[in-house]
């Protein structure tokens, strides 16, 4: 009998042990620097995810997961890729949510998660060059390239009537790569490019480069930049000077702080952002609640990030991203049981009986080689200070 009651404390002993196990994910996005307005709901999307599995205590037999966050800053590679190393022999991650920026987001993919063996899904770094990174079948990402979203500007501006824009690009991997794309489908739509010109962040005066952007002209003026730095000071010096009212804005410029710090003055300027009216999307929302801001700028693309790793690591039974590696794609697509936000724990209990899931989530996730989003975007325009809405493509 004591014997017994030895064997039967240390089997307690054991799956208490096993419940007890956790793993970790990094959570690498600019919490400071030019986008820093956006994170917080990134990071809150992702890390739902995160609470959503642990709490089902159906993940790799009761295992938890915890979010480690790191800053990118967005802009420093150097700080970026020590970030990363630091998540990865500090503190252990067995994947990445990130990063975010495309140029820091290459710097880490090449100097640390590749050499490292280590999964990375960002969420929202856009750069067409890295679909031809060199990635060992290790990143994936939930936004679609601005390959993508050059096309789209291009249907949406065509569509408005407008002949001629002035172009205008933060100088970094995301604002050259999207200006490029962009540029090439508006000429080849019949549409004028006035000029295309690179500008730095970090300025406190804009006026020289607004002066060159008024004198070439155009129906209005697309800002390819970021909301939290040189591309508000574009907009700010535009409207000052009367060079420009009305504005096109790229998924970098797509924030609470435009609205904040330029209300009404625009009035009548368009949009675009990754983002879906699937009915993912409206249970992302249910899901989210007042948590934080569920139509944040990549807030659903950051949850679906999250969501796929592990899903994929239940799939393959490991948490080591050597093992789960190959899983994201075949979670992420059909064929299989759809899965929406707020249903991971049902994911979870299906993945564990052998059936196969095509996972949807808050953002449509449908995966095409190499490991990235098809994507669709929500279009907006600014009426009474505000952005609404107006369709999606």
């Amino acid at each position: 009998m004591k014997k017994l009651l030895l064997a039967t404390a240390a089997l307690t002993a054991m799956s208490v042990s096993a419940q007890a196990e956790e793993i970790k994910l990094g959570v690498i996005l600019g919490f400071t620097g030019p986008i820093e307005s956006l994170t917080p709901d990134m990071a809150a999307g992702a890390e739902l995810a995160m609470s959503e599995v642990s709490e089902s205590g159906k993940f790799l037999d009761g295992t938890t997961v915890a979010s480690v966050r790191a800053d990118s800053t967005c802009v420093d590679a150097g700080a970026a890729t020590a970030a990363a190393e630091r998540l990865i022999t500090a503190e252990g991650v067995k994947g990445i949510m990130g990063a975010d920026c495309s140029g820091v987001t290459g710097a880490i993919l090449t100097n640390v998660a590749v050499p490292n063996g280590m999964v990375m899904i960002s969420p929202s770094a856009t750069s067409p060059g890295l679909s031809e990174t060199e990635d060992n079948g290790l990143f994936f990402r939930t936004a679609p390239s601005d390959a993508r979203q050059g096309a789209v500007m291009t249907e949406a501006l065509i569509d408005m009537g407008v002949k001629s824009v002035a172009l205008t690009y933060t100088n970094n991997d995301y604002g050259k790569g999207l200006a490029d794309s962009f540029q090439q489908a508006f000429e080849a739509a019949g549409g004028s490019v006035t000029i295309s010109a690179a500008h730095e962040d970090g300025k406190a005066d804009y006026s020289s480069e607004v002066a060159a952007l008024a004198s070439a002209g155009g129906d209005l003026l697309v800002v390819a930049g970021y909301v939290d730095q040189g591309g508000a000071g574009i907009v700010r010096g535009s409207l000052d000077t009367g060079a420009f009212d009305k504005f096109h804005f790229p998924d970098g410029m797509i924030g609470a702080a435009l609205e904040e710090n330029f209300g009404s003055d625009l009035d009548g300027s368009t949009g675009q952002i990754p983002g879906t009216d699937s009915e993912g999307a409206g249970m992302f929302a249910e899901v989210v609640g007042d948590k934080f801001n569920a139509s944040g700028s990549y807030a659903g693309e950051s949850y679906d990030a999250a969501a796929l790793i592990l899903l994929a690591m239940q799939a393959a039974g490991s948490a080591e991203p050597a093992d789960y590696k190959g899983k994201i794609m075949d979670v992420a697509n059909a064929p299989g049981e759809k899965i929406y936000p707020g249903e991971l724990a049902k994911a979870l209990e299906l993945i564990a009986a052998g059936t196969d899931i095509d996972y949807v989530g808050a953002t449509a996730v449908e995966m095409i080689e190499p490991g990235e989003a098809a994507g669709s975007y929500r279009e907006i325009k600014f009426e009474g200070g505000k952005m609404t809405t107006t369709g999606y493509r």
